[in-house]
């Protein structure tokens, strides 16, 4: 596999210690070398690699700049929350503290330019210097110009730099409309099953055989990879898991070599496991915790009473509490409730003679979403956004049985729910926020 990454312009040694580093990614390397030539010749101006999730850009690129020794600036566009973070970073990387303080209070990519070739003046480049952006594609929030300066950055500033870009999204998607310069492309295709498999063998845990934790592997990938393909989430999930699959043969009851009854044992535990890929509401400390409870009281606990120990977000806990709200109280008393400025409403208006039944015998009512969400930003104090956070978080609600979605999938209007959880289970999640929900519900009026 070192064949790949055979260059003149690097010593043997190193590329065959690089190559070890990064297993599976030989490939990609070699490519990459290529791309970028011996270190005292001109490269390219720009690359663009372009990949999803956890398929190894950044570990190659990182492995690559130490290992080689290369002159680089690492920018991570999440950190740089604006364009003076993003030259201060450079500037730092390449010439020091002293370069990074000329810049003015708020820089211009002319003032950028400016410093940039005035200390190429003072040392200029005997090596091709590198700016690896990570998270990339956050550079289309920023103003169109820096990202077409970006990708001829060689040219402006008369220096032999590079500018190599990291994104989960293709090219065609990310070129400006105004045009640019058109960078280099590489692509980092998904790890297949084989190459993961060999991936996360090589975190053996020094207890065990090599042998005994890849067919533990194995059988981890047997169930989690038609779902989820992400490699720090499936390696997240196998240190998880481990001590589980573990538990037959610290007892003593079965061999390393038994995989069929191992298999038998750790089934039952994947496939409940599965319910929490991807969900980080659910730490791996408290999944453990909320599988002992439920072997330990499998009579007594069913349904929702196992979900008492999960800690949920801040701001879905607001949710669960609208939600709850939304199901216990009737919709013509969202105006007293979560109004400011409703005016006078008297109470013999307000109370029907007729309603005497209360509404929590009768259980929760089905609520629109638009109801969750007005009545949420009622109560939250906090000012927030209608973002794809809010959305997702009610997701994950559903997934953890706290709310249930009473209408189909098909229908054109908008989707309704239930809230799916008791009184007692949500004024514990009241409390933690110091709200008082008795004040908003329309049965203890």
């Amino acid at each position: 596999m070192t064949a790949l990454l055979q260059h003149p312009g690097y010593d043997e040694e190193r590329l065959k210690g690089v190559a070890e580093k990064l297993p599976c990614r030989e490939v990609q390397a070699g490519m990459l070398l290529s791309l970028m030539g011996q270190p005292h010749q001109y490269s390219y101006p720009s690359i663009f690699i372009y990949g999803h999730r956890a398929s190894g850009k950044s570990h190659v690129m990182h492995v690559l700049m130490k290992e080689l020794e290369l002159s680089h600036a690492t920018v991570s566009c999440v950190e740089c929350v604006s364009i003076a973070l993003l030259f201060e970073q450079v500037l730092l990387s390449f010439f020091g503290c002293d370069a990074a303080s000329l810049l003015p209070r708020s820089p211009s990519l002319s003032d950028f330019v400016r410093v940039y070739r005035q200390q190429c003046s003072q040392s200029p480049a005997k090596q091709t210097r590198y700016i690896v952006m990570e998270k990339a594609e956050l550079l289309r929030d920023t103003d169109a110009s820096l990202l077409s300066a970006l990708l001829r950055l060689q040219e402006l500033v008369e220096d032999n730099v590079t500018v190599i870009l990291l994104s989960e999204i293709a090219w065609d998607k990310f070129r400006p409309n105004t045009g640019c310069f058109e960078p280099l492309l590489l692509h980092f295709p998904d790890y297949s099953k084989s190459e993961l498999q060999q991936i996360l063998s090589q975190n053996v845990h020094p207890s065990y055989s090599a042998g005994f934790y890849s067919a533990y592997i194995n059988i981890l990938l047997g169930v989690f990879y038609s779902v989820c393909r992400d490699l720090r989430e499936l390696r997240h999930l196998a240190a998880l898991n481990f001590s589980k699959f573990c538990e037959p043969l610290a007892e003593g009851k079965v061999k390393e070599t038994d995989t069929h009854k191992l298999w038998k044992h750790i089934e039952p535990h994947l496939k409940k496991a599965m319910q929490t890929v991807y969900l980080r509401e659910v730490s791996s400390l408290q999944w453990e915790q909320m599988q002992q409870m439920e072997e330990e009281e499998a009579g007594a606990l069913r349904g929702l009473s196992a979900h008492t120990h999960v800690e949920l977000p801040y701001y879905s806990k607001f949710l669960l509490i609208a939600a709850y709200l939304a199901s216990y109280n009737p919709a013509r008393t969202d105006k007293r409730f979560f109004l400011k400025h409703h005016g006078k409403i008297r109470k013999t208006n307000f109370l029907k003679k007729n309603e005497k039944t209360s509404n929590h015998l009768l259980g929760p009512k089905p609520f629109p979403l638009d109801r969750l969400l007005a009545i949420f930003y009622s109560v939250v104090d906090s000012r927030v956004a209608p973002t794809a956070s809010i959305f997702s978080q009610i997701s994950s609600l559903v997934t953890l049985q706290l709310l249930a979605q009473v209408s189909h999938d098909d229908q054109l209007d908008a989707p309704k729910y239930k809230c799916a959880v008791s009184l007692d289970f949500i004024c514990a999640i009241a409390r933690t926020v110091n709200f008082d929900i008795v004040k908003y519900l329309y049965d203890f009026l």
